[in-house]
């Protein structure tokens, strides 16, 4: 079964942060990869779905125009306003209050693994038939397994692995994944900049 809002509500009751996403070494470290795995340096429009507390958030805000990020917990969407002012942050829940328009980037970081087989589909379909041609999205997911969550990191990212998306980037670690996908012929940073 997918986790429902109440699982999340009591997470951010028990702790205004409870993954660590501001004092650990690892969160920043990973936050540092995800981000320079971005293969444009500014993105027009932007939709991080799962936002959480909005460490993330602030930090890819500075990189696009306009972000639309969310998440299920009303805690966490009221410390992601916050902490990113520059992007519009809703409480929503997944997948279905998926917004309508289309996106340059989105950005799926730590929420795959959340959902049932059904909803993981349907996620994955929703981002797919959003993204703008030549748009990116970009999947980051711990790779250990978790007795509460439906799916792994490795579960979702070969999930991913089968949509029609083609992978720019693919950072593996112990840890976690890091990949990057596009809607369209993947070109890498150095051709898109005229250098080979």
């Amino acid at each position: 079964m997918t986790l429902d809002t109440g699982y999340f509500d009591g997470m951010y009751e028990e702790s205004a942060d409870p993954w660590g996403f501001q004092s650990r070494w690892y969160e920043q470290r990973k936050y540092a990869l995800t981000l320079a795995a971005l293969p444009r340096r500014r993105y027009a429009d932007a939709f991080e779905p799962g936002c959480s507390i909005g460490v993330l958030t602030a930090l890819l805000a500075e990189r696009c125009d306009r972000l639309f990020a969310c998440d299920t917990s009303t805690a966490a969407v009221e410390q992601a306003r916050r902490r990113a002012p520059g992007a519009r942050v809703e409480r929503r829940t997944m997948p279905q209050d998926w917004p309508d328009g289309r996106f340059d980037l989105i950005v799926l970081s730590e929420l795959l693994y959340y959902f049932d087989d059904h909803d993981l589909a349907t996620m994955l379909d929703r981002a797919v038939n959003a993204l703008n041609p030549g748009g990116t999205l970009l999947a980051v997911h711990w790779r250990h397994p978790v007795p509460d969550y439906p799916h792994t990191g490795d579960d979702v990212h070969r999930a991913l692995a089968r949509t029609p998306l083609n992978c720019l980037v693919s950072h593996t670690e112990p840890d976690f994944l890091c990949e990057v996908f596009v809607q369209g012929e993947p070109t890498s940073v150095a051709t898109a900049e005229g250098l080979v």
